[in-house]
C-alpha cells in the first residue's frame, strides 16, 4: 500500500461510554469510505472491530481495535475503544498515540460518567476533539438537550457544524452549517439538497453563532465582522480549524450510526477539525529522553528524522504469536530490518509489517511518520516500550495505568495444572497492563486482580479459549491480623533431658500493645548475663516465627512490643535452638493472656456518583459498615464520596455500584489501615477459620 504524506494522515480515537454507538459509528465510517461493502451490526456480531468471541457474546467492546479508511485523498486511522468501565483503561492507553478524538454523545442519555472519564483522559493528552451526537433516529432524541448537557459536563463551549433534519422517525438527514446545504442518505448514496424552508431560520441562527465564535478568536476578523462585513468561506474554514485545534470551542456534528445518516459529513469534519501529525506536533511537540544522558529530546513527524515509535498495545495471538501495535512518531520503520528497543536496551528483528482492519492484516513494506501499524513476534518488546534508531535513541514516557480494584482467587479445575495456569496467564497479562497475577504467601492462593468482576471473567474466558486452561474463580481470603489489647508478663521455659546432652532455654518477656500500623518491636533489657548475648537473637527469632500464626485464628500477629527482661541458662544444655523454642512458647502464652483480638483491613474508597444516586450510594456504604468522610461536588452533576470501608464488604462492590447508579458510578480504593473486627463478626470468622484448619488436617 502507498504511504500517505504526514499532512494527509489523521489518527483518531472514537470514545464514549459503553452503548453510545462507537463500534457502529466506526462500521459506518468504514462503509461510507468504501473500505467495506456491507454495514456490519453489533447485535449480529458482524462488525469489523468487535471480532473477539467475548465481544460478540457480550455485545460490548472489550479491547481497542484498529481500522483505517481513505477519504478525500486522506488516510484516517481509527481506534474503536471500550467504554465499559471495566475496560476503560485500554482507552487511556490508545489516546496516548492519537492526534484527535470523536466523542460520541447520545441524543437519548446525554453524557455518562464513563464519557466524562475518557474526556478527562483526552484533556490530559491535550487532544483536539469533535462531538458526534448519535441516535438522532430514536424516539426521544433531543439535539439541543444533548448539546446543552455536553457543554455543562465538559465545561466547553459547543459550536454545531451540523444540525439534524427532524428527530426520531422523522430524522432524515443533516444540515451542514458551513456549506448551508442539507444532506440525506438515499439507497446508500448521499444526496445534497436545499435546506427545507421550515428550518431556514434555525440554520441561520446556528450559522450566526458559528461565525461570531470564529470572529471572536481573531481581532482582524472581529473588526471585519463588527463593521458588517461577511466572512469568506476560506476564513470560516480556517477559523473552525483554529478554534478546534486550540480547543477554544468544540465542533458538534450529528447523525445516526445505525441508519448511516450524517456519516459522510462527519468524515469531512474529521479532516477539517482534527489535526494531522505535523499540525499536532506544532501544538504539542513530541518529546522523550535520551537514555544515555537523560536529556530531553524532540522528534518531528518527518521521514528524515531518526526513527522513533511507541508500542501502545499488545495482542497475545495463539497462532500469529505476540502482535505489537505501534505509532511511528518520526523516521520510517521498514519491514525486514533490525531496530533498537531503547526501553530494554536490546535489538529487535522486524519481520513483516501490517496495517490492521479489525483482525484483518494488510501487508505494508514500510510505515512512515504519523502512521499506526502492527508487527508480529517481537521477543523482548512490551506495551509502553520505545523503538528507535540505535545511534540516536529516545525513550517516550509510558502511560500510567490505574491499579486494579478487585481481586479473585483462582484454582485450576485439573489438579497439577498450576504451572500451566501461571504460564498461560502471563501471556494474557502481556496484552492487558491493568491485570495482575500474584501468589499470596500468606493464604497460598493464586490471585488475579483487575478493574472489575467482568474484566476478570473475560480474562479467564480468554485463558480457556486461547490456551485451553480452565480455572475456578473464588472470592479471595481476607488478610486478617491478630493483636492484643492488654499488657502482660510471662515465662517461656524449654527444658528437655533424656540422657546425654539436654536442651535448656528460659526467658521472661513482657508484651504490650502498640498503635495500629506500628508492626513489631523487640527490646533487649537483659542485664547481668541472665541470658548470654549469643542466645538473645534466638529468642527474638523464636518470637517472630511464632507471630506468623496467631493464637485465635492462626492469622499473623501485629502491633506489639516484646521486652525480654530476664531468663536463665545452663552452661552445658543451653543452645540457640532451645532459646528459640523458649521464645516461641513465651509469645504464644503471652498473647493468649493479653486479650487477643482480630483485625481487618479497611480501605479508603472514593466513589463518584450522579446526584440522583447519592443517597442510595451513601446508604449502601453505611450498610457495609462504612464511615463516610466527606462528599464533594464534581463537574457534570456528580458527587465524590470519600469513605472508609472494611475490605470484606468491598470485594464485589463494582457490581453493586453499577446497579445502584445504572452504570454511571465509578470508584477506586486503596488500603488505609487495620481496625478491630466487631465481636459478633469475629466469632464467625474464627469459627470458619478453625473449620477450614480441621478440614485440612483431617
Amino acid at each position: 500500500m502507498v504511504n500517505f504524506e504526514v499532512s494527509k494522515i489523521r489518527n483518531v480515537a472514537v470514545i464514549a461510554h459503553g452503548g453510545a454507538g462507537k463500534t457502529s459509528l466506526v462500521e459506518a465510517l468504514l462503509f461510507n469510505s468504501g473500505m467495506t461493502d456491507r454495514l456490519g451490526n453489533v447485535q449480529d456480531g458482524t462488525t469489523v472491530t468487535d471480532y473477539e468471541p467475548e465481544e460478540i457474546d457480550r455485545k460490548i467492546t472489550i479491547t481497542s481495535s484498529l481500522a483505517f479508511c481513505n477519504w478525500d485523498k486522506h488516510r484516517i486511522n481509527l481506534i474503536d475503544t471500550p467504554g465499559f468501565i471495566n475496560f476503560i483503561e485500554d482507552t487511556k492507553g490508545c489516546l496516548r498515540v492519537v492526534d484527535g478524538a470523536v466523542v460520541i454523545v447520545s441524543a437519548l442519555s446525554g453524557v455518562k460518567a464513563e464519557t466524562e472519564k475518557v474526556w478527562k483522559y483526552a484533556c490530559e493528552y491535550e487532544i483536539p476533539r469533535i462531538i458526534f451526537i448519535n441516535k438522532m433516529d430514536k424516539e426521544t432524541a433531543n439535539f439541543e438537550m444533548a448539546v446543552s448537557e455536553m457543554e455543562k459536563s465538559f465545561e466547553t463551549e459547543a459550536v454545531p457544524l451540523q444540525i439534524p433534519v427532524g428527530t426520531g422517525e422523522n430524522f432524515s438527514g443533516v444540515i451542514d452549517i458551513v456549506k448551508m446545504k442539507a444532506y440525506r442518505s438515499t439507497g446508500g448514496k448521499i444526496e445534497e439538497y436545499e435546506i427545507p424552508g421550515d428550518m431556514k431560520d434555525e440554520a441561520d441562527k446556528y450559522r450566526k453563532k458559528l461565525i461570531e465564535k470564529i470572529a471572536e478568536s481573531d481581532d482582524a476578523l472581529l473588526e471585519k465582522y463588527l463593521e458588517g462585513g461577511e466572512l469568506t468561506g476560506e476564513e470560516i474554514v480556517k477559523g473552525i480549524k483554529e478554534g478546534s485545534l486550540t480547543r477554544k470551542f468544540i465542533p458538534v456534528t450529528c447523525g445516526s450510526a445505525l441508519r448511516n445518516v450524517g456519516i459522510s459529513s462527519l468524515l469531512d469534519s474529521i479532516l477539517l477539525c482534527l489535526p494531522s501529525p505535523s499540525e499536532m506536533s506544532a501544538i504539542s511537540p513530541v518529546r522523550g529522553k535520551n537514555p544515555k544522558d537523560g536529556k530531553e529530546v524532540e522528534r518531528k513527524p518527518d521521514e528524515n528524522e531518526p526513527l522513533s515509535a511507541y508500542v501502545f498495545k499488545t495482542i497475545a495471538d495463539p497462532y500469529a504469536g505476540k502482535l505489537s501495535l505501534f505509532r511511528v512518531y518520526s523516521g520510517t520503520l521498514k519491514a525486514d530490518s533490525t531496530v533498537f528497543n531503547s526501553t530494554s536496551d536490546s535489538k529487535e528483528r522486524i519481520g513483516q509489517l501490517f496495517y490492521l482492519l479489525g483482525k484483518k492484516q494488510v501487508p505494508a513494506q514500510s510505515l512512515g511518520a504519523g502512521e499506526i501499524g502492527v508487527v508480529a513476534k517481537l521477543k523482548g518488546t512490551n506495551t509502553g516500550d520505545t523503538i528507535s534508531d540505535e545511534s540516536k535513541p529516545i525513550i517516550f514516557d509510558k502511560v500510567k495505568f490505574a491499579d486494579p480494584i478487585i481481586s479473585y482467587a483462582i484454582a485450576p479445575k485439573s489438579k497439577g495444572d498450576e504451572e500451566k495456569v501461571s504460564a498461560s496467564l502471563h501471556r494474557v497479562l502481556e496484552e492487558d497492563p491493568t491485570l495482575r497475577f500474584s501468589r499470596d504467601e500468606e493464604t497460598k492462593e493464586m490471585l488475579i486482580s483487575g478493574m472489575g468482576q467482568v474484566h476478570i471473567e473475560v480474562a479467564l474466558e480468554r485463558l480457556k479459549r486461547r490456551f485451553g486452561v480452565e480455572v475456578e474463580m473464588k472470592t479471595p481470603k481476607i488478610p486478617y491480623r491478630e493483636t492484643i489489647k492488654a499488657l502482660t508478663s510471662v515465662q517461656g521455659k524449654y527444658k528437655k533431658q533424656s540422657g546425654g546432652k539436654g536442651q535448656y532455654g528460659d526467658c521472661h518477656i513482657k508484651v504490650e500493645p502498640l498503635q495500629r500500623g506500628s508492626g513489631f518491636e523487640f527490646v533487649d533489657k537483659i542485664v547481668g548475663g541472665a541470658i548470654p548475648r549469643q542466645y538473645i537473637p534466638a529468642v527474638e527469632k523464636g518470637i517472630v516465627d511464632a507471630m506468623h500464626e496467631g493464637v485465635i485464628a492462626s492469622y499473623p500477629i501485629v502491633d506489639l512490643r516484646v521486652t525480654l527482661f530476664d531468663g536463665s541458662y545452663h552452661t552445658v544444655d543451653s543452645s540457640e535452638m532451645a532459646f528459640k523454642i523458649a521464645g516461641s512458647m513465651a509469645i504464644k502464652k503471652a498473647v493468649q493472656e493479653a486479650k487477643p483480638i482480630l483485625l481487618e483491613p479497611v480501605m479508603k474508597a472514593e466513589v463518584t456518583t450522579p446526584d440522583e444516586s447519592l443517597g442510595a450510594v451513601i446508604g449502601d456504604l453505611n450498610s457495609k459498615r462504612g464511615k463516610v468522610q466527606g462528599v464533594e461536588p464534581q463537574a457534570g452533576g456528580n458527587q465524590k464520596i470519600t469513605a472508609l470501608v472494611p475490605m470484606a464488604e468491598m470485594l464485589t462492590y463494582a457490581n453493586q455500584l453499577h446497579s445502584l447508579t445504572s452504570g454511571r458510578g465509578l470508584y477506586s480504593m486503596e488500603f488505609s489501615h487495620y481496625e478491630e473486627v466487631p465481636s459478633h463478626l469475629a466469632q464467625k470468622i474464627i469459627a470458619e477459620r478453625l473449620a477450614q484448619k480441621n478440614e485440612k488436617n483431617a
